[in-house]
This record gives C-alpha cells, sequence and structure tokens, in this order.
C-alpha cells in the first residue's frame, strides 16, 4: 500500500482497501452475483440469503459507499442495481498490478525450469 508523506494510506488507497473489504463478504459477493442478472428489491435479494431486509440494507449500504452497487427507493420499494465504478476502479487496480504479477511468475517459472535442467544433468540423465 502506497502512503503519502504523512504516513497515511492515499484516498485511492483506502477505496481499494474498502472495496476488498467489501469483496471478502461471501453475502455480499451473493448479492452482487445475483444483481449481475438485472436490478431487483431489497427483499427480493433477501430471499435466497435467508437473512433479514435490515442485514441486506447493511450490506447494501457498504457496496454502495464504495460504488459496486446504485439503490433508490421507488414509492415503497427500494430497488438495487449494479454501479460500474466500483468495478473500473478494481479493474485498474488488477491491470496496474497483473504486469508486475507476470513479470515475477516468468521469471520464477525460468528458475525453476533451470533447476529442472541442472538436476537432469546432475543425476545422469
Amino acid at each position: 500500500m502506497a502512503r503519502s508523506s504523512e504516513g497515511s494510506l492515499k484516498k485511492e488507497d483506502v477505496r481499494i482497501e474498502r472495496l476488498f473489504h467489501a469483496l471478502g463478504d461471501p453475502t455480499r459477493r451473493a448479492i452482487l452475483d445475483r444483481l449481475a442478472a438485472g436490478p431487483a428489491s431489497v427483499s427480493r435479494l433477501a430471499e435466497p440469503l435467508g437473512i433479514t431486509l435490515t442485514a441486506v440494507m447493511q450490506h447494501l449500504q457498504i457496496l454502495e459507499e464504495i460504488e459496486l452497487v446504485k439503490t433508490e427507493k421507488v414509492g415503497r420499494v427500494r430497488s438495487c442495481r449494479i454501479e460500474a465504478a466500483g468495478f473500473r476502479l478494481l479493474e485498474q487496480w488488477v491491470r496496474e498490478h497483473r504486469l508486475s504479477w507476470e513479470n515475477k511468475l516468468e521469471r520464477l517459472g525460468d528458475l525453476l525450469a533451470e533447476e529442472d535442467e541442472q538436476g537432469a544433468q546432475g543425476s545422469g540423465r
């Protein structure tokens, strides 16, 4: 995690940390999976989860704060849908880190292949 000169987390790092924390919860992932099929009411989201409407609202509040979900109340029904902003942030983070990970894994693969070759030569194969 990058830190500013004062030692505190940068604003974007805090957002990423909150995003991963939110995605770490299986109930919130289940809500996102359901919403990927299309908008749904809070009561529809609660049915298969076996939790109270209050608990679903708490999960939705976290998802809404990190811009993964958008909710709006129309009359007596609160409707929820996927919000792209949080996913764009996640995608950007993965894209920025993927090249580094790929390079490290490639170097590891080369090192392991080199060790295999040395082992084969040492055993007289």
